[in-house]
């Protein structure tokens, strides 16, 4: 046994009179946060258990990430082509290109679903393989933490099988990973086929004729762009005055203008308050009265938390009146030996941060030494064409005087590889401080933004200044090199 494996059973494993005994974790979802503490808990030397209802990966896996970026892809390669075709000239026609041909030519919805929901399936497939080779115990069922632990501590866990059999689990800890759902608007209840939710649209056969997309945010500029690129006439009901409300205002608005340039409808301040049938036909009500109509009808209008009917306050776990539970910077909730993460936390809806807080919460309760959730080394990355990517700081941190830094902003069509590319929009922004140069963000507006980032991440997280960013070769020509002429700018302003 190695020093490392040592060092891992020392803090999994104790000692009571000679007898040695296993520290037993249960682990309450099996998303991101729960699959990815399970492998941590389970490599340190712990018994591990993960509770989980729907399969391994979560609705991260099975309904959310792995296939709204599965139909994104596709969406993308049909949006490229139909934008660069006449200039990239091509011989011939597509079925692939719908600029100036018939919506949706071309366009099996159905097979596109069937191979979106056939990989998330292997996905959740893979992962569960993953842990059970881990040596982590899998049990199907419903868990709910019971009220108060043991005289000697140990929390208890009710978990109901599908087949009415109940088991209790007994655990040294508990984390609560059980993620989030779509949140309904009361008089716009979806149906699974004409109304829905993102966690129904890969049940439909055919591509809707006439979408109307109500949110705004990420999850429906996403979707979107994406059903547009594939075929939609699209309506994207806004009750903010922009796109992308919460991401940078510079970035939103190349979206927007995107948006509106491939025939999309942005109707901006106009909040839907129902939603109904009309026969084959959707009729969305605005708050100001107006009725607009169209084949389908998707509701993006945020999540809610699945904290409901854990047990979670009975056993002292606070949580807020969003229904998010309260955790600080490793994880632990106001419960002893109890710790959550994931969206049922509030913190940041990514998977990404959902992992990292599961795999600091099993750190910390082992006992090994652990760096608390940094949430602005967090790189993010909205899937529309083109993708919007931002780490650290943002344009309205410096516009609030949260932090002082200096930005510039190039834009990506100046950039060689951009233009061989044929692409038209999108830039890159940098922020650092004054004085130092430490770079402390940067947004990427661009295809695959959300691989561009990285080097701007590397740099916020290890403190890096624009001259040493600047120094570092990058490819000729490539996207990259925007990022490098960026920070050599700001670096020649004597920052």
């Amino acid at each position: 046994m190695d020093s490392g494996q040592e060092k891992a059973r020392f803090f999994a494993f104790g000692r009571c009179k000679g007898v040695e005994f296993v520290t037993r974790i249960v682990i309450i979802g099996g998303g991101p946060g729960g699959y990815e503490a399970a492998l941590v808990a389970a490599q340190l030397g712990a018994e591990v258990v993960v509770v989980d209802r729907d399969g391994l990966g979560g609705a991260s896996v099975l309904a959310d990430c792995v296939p709204s970026k599965t139909l994104i892809a596709t969406a993308e390669l049909m949006s490229t082509f139909g934008s660069s075709r006449e200039e990239l000239g091509p011989v011939g026609t597509s079925p692939l290109s719908h600029v100036g041909a018939t919506r949706g030519q071309g366009v099996d919805l159905a097979a596109v679903n069937r191979r979106v929901k056939r990989l998330a399936l292997a996905q959740s497939h893979d992962i569960a393989a993953s842990v059970t080779a881990a040596g982590v115990r899998i049990v199907r069922g419903r868990g709910r933490l019971q009220p108060a632990p043991t005289p000697d501590g140990t929390h208890r866990v009710a978990v109901a099988a599908a087949d009415g059999v109940t088991e209790i689990l007994p655990a040294d800890a508990v984390l609560i990973a059980t993620g989030a759902r779509p949140r309904a608007i009361p008089e716009a209840r979806p149906d699974g086929e004409r109304i829905l939710n993102w966690t129904q649209v890969y049940d439909l056969e055919e591509l809707p004729e006439e979408l109307i997309v109500v949110g705004s945010g990420v999850t429906g500029a996403e979707f979107a762009g994406a059903y547009q690129a594939l075929g939609s006439k699209v309506t994207l009901v806004s009750s903010r005055d922009r796109v992308l409300p919460g991401e940078d205002p510079d970035a939103a608005a190349v979206l927007e203008n995107v948006f509106r340039r491939r025939g999309m409808n942005v109707m901006a301040r106009s909040r839907a308050t129902a939603a109904r049938r009309v026969g084959d036909r959707v009729e969305v009500t605005l708050a100001d009265g107006r009725v607009i109509t169209g084949t389908h009808c998707l509701m993006a209008v945020g999540s809610i938390p699945s904290t409901a009917g854990l047990g979670l306050e009975a056993a002292g776990v606070q949580i807020e009146e969003s229904g998010h539970i309260r955790t600080d910077s490793v994880s632990r909730t106001s419960a002893p030996g109890v710790y959550a993460a994931g969206d049922c936390t509030g913190v940041l809806a990514l998977a990404s941060v959902a992992a990292m807080q599961g795999r600091i919460a099993m750190h910390h309760f082992l006992g090994h030494a652990v760096a608390p959730l940094n949430l602005k080394a967090v790189s993010a990355n909205v899937f529309t064409d083109p993708e919007i990517a931002a780490v650290g700081y943002s344009q309205a941190d410096v516009d609030n005087g949260t932090i002082d830094a200096r930005a510039i902003t190039l834009p990506l069509p100046r950039n060689p590889r951009a233009k061989m590319q044929n692409i038209q929009d999108g830039f890159v922004k940098l922020f650092c401080r004054p004085g130092t140069g430490i770079v402390v963000g940067g947004i990427v507006v661009a295809p695959r933004a959300g691989e561009l980032i990285h080097p701007v991440s590397l740099a916020v997280d290890s403190s890096l200044t624009v001259e040493q960013v600047a120094k570092a070769f990058t490819v000729y020509p490539s996207l990259s090199g925007s990022i490098a002429e960026a920070a050599r700018q700001l670096s020649g302003r004597g920052v």
